[in-house]
This record gives structure tokens, C-alpha cells and sequence, in this order.
């Protein structure tokens, strides 16, 4: 039998009661990127979906200019 130190322990703060098994699961089988936003930026767009929406608004506005500059970088 093999003894369990305390650091493997779970702390009492941790909270999975709620938690819910395989969530995310077919989104990272379908890969994922994970973005970091500085604080400032997190206070405003508070989820994914409000940040695919600016983006894609970006994009819309961006237009041909954004594809323009993003073909450039892949030759």
C-alpha cells in the first residue's frame, strides 16, 4: 500500500461540487487556443463569446485589408 503525502492531498477550498465531468471534452478533440487577456481587456469582455463577437466585428470592418496582411505573413 503506498502512503499519500500531504501534498496530494485535496485543500478544503477546492469546490468540484458543481463541476461537471467531460465539459470541454470535444472541444480540445477539436483543438483549442487559449488566450490571455490583460486585465484591463478581461473587464470588458467578461467570455469567449463576447470576444469572438468583437473579433469577428473586427474582422467584418477589417476587411479585404485583413486578409491582405495575413496572406503576407503565411509566404
Amino acid at each position: 500500500m503506498s502512503k499519500i503525502s500531504k501534498e496530494d492531498e485535496m485543500l478544503p477550498e477546492y469546490d468540484f461540487s458543481k463541476g461537471v465531468r467531460g465539459k470541454h471534452y470535444r472541444a480540445y478533440q477539436e483543438g483549442c487556443n487559449v488566450v490571455f487577456l490583460e486585465p484591463d481587456i478581461a473587464k470588458i469582455f467578461k467570455d469567449s463569446e463576447s470576444v469572438n463577437h468583437a473579433l469577428r466585428m473586427l474582422m467584418e470592418l477589417a476587411g479585404s485589408e485583413l486578409k491582405k496582411n495575413l496572406t503576407k505573413r503565411s509566404t
